[in-house]
């Protein structure tokens, strides 16, 4: 067996002594323009680099292998370990910070690896590569998922017959296996209400949730007669001590993870789901922010964040009040909430936008079979509650000065909207670069209407757009139309959030506040890769037991691996076109499933 790292060393040292095998390994590398190759010498692009990556608390970065280039900035660790051995596309950043992104996983530093039977070989999960024949699996039986360590199985995970073992196996890949290993309890006890706290018990808040919630963040309460409203979020900070072992366990987590069966809470359920929860009827310790609003503009004429204890009078789901909406039978405050907050949609939308998509929510059996997807939309209710918790992160922010923890959207880049002009340009929607990107999205969806493309085109302008993270200085929020923004309202299962509460308390910027910027942006990218891995896997599962159905979908890429999406009961689902010819973007297509792999999570489909 090559040892990869011996071979990359030597092409830093500039050496030509390579075997024919080690040869033969390097050529994929050169045929990806990552190695240039002159006879028997090969050196890596300009625009690459290899090292060992690095994984702390406060982030990740790779040490190159070449002792005299700087240390690289990772964001994105894409379930590699501490450790490995990664190959670097490097990123060019203004700031000076030298960035980059792993496009290759070359040697892995684990001790300890997933690894699948197939055909009596050993095969691992993360690369699909075979593993040295050294392991003894004699015992063992295909589709056996086991854990190897030092040659030798260590642990019999269980079999891909199980569906079970799908989330054990997404779960080990981004390396939070422990969130259902490890017991995690505590034992607080509730905190009395004390005289720096303003009592709002008499006040009539209310909760509105999903009708499954457990955990309720956030309550509202509006005095209509004074124009005043109350955004009331669970006061975690005064359960959670800065650098108690909780609270790091809790930066440890950065996120709960919301899988389609179950929650991994971020803070242990006696908080999350009672002491925390803003339960009706009981006293709740909370943080609140208080607007006083101007009812003919919609904005804010002051704003006060300050500790409170409430008691939610009411518990409502979105469904009872997108009824009372219907019905027009919602009580005097809520109404009149209600219609303030339509008005401050319509400003947000002068610098902000309102993108049509839809979020799929599997819905399994209790066996873990995919039942079914329901497809969810926002509602009138939604709109109610995003537009109050919008507002309240707003506040928070202002509160802030230059330095702080923000939630930062920045504008796409010139190329992206570029790339996305000449796309909708296939589909017969033509759009010319405008004076500003706000304007040039406005009139890309403006033209969509008149297409029946309108979520499709949506989705087209998300892809174009940068991700989201978490800064230390306020760069504002481009999708939202946010000159300053920040997460104030979900601090049950987001750090981001417990951070924002305690400097806001104290006034007091921690002296690692960079570092947990960067962690928390790496946690959340890396938690909700974690969720697709789990959901592909639960799509490739159904596939290959229903091999031979037949589906609707709509083709969503046609470029190198024609794909096309379900949109019929299970949506959601993409398979590979075994067949595409000169189907059409976005073109509504029958498919006739063919193949599937479990662990791959490729999906294989014919058009029919």
């Amino acid at each position: 067996m090559i040892n990869k790292k011996e071979i990359f060393e030597k092409i830093i040292q500039n050496k030509t002594d390579f075997k024919k095998d080690e040869i033969q390994y390097l050529q994929t590398f050169v045929k990806l323009d990552i190695l240039k190759q002159k006879n028997n010498k090969f050196e890596l692009s300009k625009k690459y680099k290899i090292g060992i990556l690095q994984v702390l608390s406060t982030g990740a970065k790779v040490l190159p292998l070449n002792k005299t280039d700087k240390s690289i900035k990772i964001d994105d660790t894409k379930s590699c370990n501490n450790g490995d051995l990664v190959i670097v596309q490097v990123i060019f950043n203004p700031r000076g910070v030298l960035k980059g992104k792993i496009i290759e996983l070359v040697q892995t530093n684990q001790t300890s690896s997933l690894c699948y039977i197939k055909d009596s070989k050993l095969y691992d999960v993360k690369t699909l590569t075979l593993i040295n024949n050294k392991v003894d699996i004699k015992k063992y039986k295909q589709g056996d998922v086991v854990l190897i360590q030092d040659f030798k199985v260590v642990e019999l995970y269980g079999n891909l017959d199980d569906n079970f073992i799908d989330e054990k196996i997404s779960l080990y890949l981004y390396n939070q296996e422990y969130r259902i290993k490890q017991k995690y309890t505590c034992n607080i006890k509730d905190i009395k209400q004390d005289d720096k706290r303003v009592d709002l018990t008499n006040l009539e808040f209310a909760t509105i949730d999903p009708i499954s919630a457990k955990d309720h963040d956030d309550a509202i309460y509006y005095d209509s007669n004074k124009s005043e409203l109350y955004v009331a979020i669970a006061d975690v900070s005064a359960f959670i001590k800065e650098g108690s072992n909780l609270d790091k366990e809790a930066k440890k987590r950065a996120f709960s993870i919301y899988l389609p069966n179950k929650v991994l809470p971020m803070i242990p359920h006696e908080l999350s789901d009672d002491l925390c929860s803003l339960k009706p009827d009981v006293n709740r310790l909370a943080f609140v922010c208080k607007m006083k609003i101007d009812k003919k503009t919609a904005s804010v004429k002051s704003s006060e964040i300050f500790e409170a204890t409430i008691c939610s009078k009411h518990k409502y789901s979105y469904e009872d009040i997108d009824e009372k909406i219907k019905n027009n039978s919602l009580d005097t405050d809520l109404k009149a909430l209600y219609e303030l907050t339509q008005k401050l949609k319509k400003n947000r939308l002068k610098t902000g936008y309102d993108f049509r998509t839809s979020e799929y929510r599997l819905v399994l059996h209790k066996d873990l079979n995919l039942v079914k997807v329901n497809e969810e939309q926002g509602s009138p209710s939604h709109s109610l509650v995003e537009e109050c918790m919008l507002l309240a992160n707003i506040q928070a922010a202002s509160k802030l000065n230059e330095v702080g923890i923000f939630r930062v959207h920045e504008e796409p880049n010139r190329k992206k909207i570029e790339e996305l002009l000449k796309s909708l340009a296939l589909l017969g929607i033509d759009v010319k670069l405008k004076k500003d990107i706000h304007s040039t999205i406005e009139s890309i969806q403006k033209k969509a209407l008149n297409t029946g493309l309108e979520e499709e085109v949506d989705k087209l302008i998300i892809q174009s757009q940068q991700q989201a993270s978490y800064q230390t200085k306020q760069l504002g929020h481009f999708g939202l139309g946010f000159s300053s923004y920040s997460h104030f309202t979900s601090p049950i299962r987001r750090y981001s959030d417990l951070v924002l509460h305690r400097i806001l308390k104290t006034k007091k910027i921690p002296k690692d506040i960079d570092d947990v910027c960067e962690y928390i942006s790496t946690k959340e990218r890396e938690i909700a890769k974690l969720v697709w891995d789990l959901e592909d896997r639960i799509y490739a599962r159904y596939a290959s037991k229903h091999i031979g159905d037949i589906h609707k979908a709509i083709i969503t890429d046609i470029d190198e691996h024609p794909s096309a999406e379900f949109i019929d009961n299970i949506a959601g689902l993409k398979a590979n076109l075994s067949n595409y010819s000169s189907e059409t973007l976005f073109s509504n297509i029958d498919v006739q499933i063919e193949k599937s792999d479990i662990i791959s999570k490729e999906i294989i489909a014919k058009i029919v």
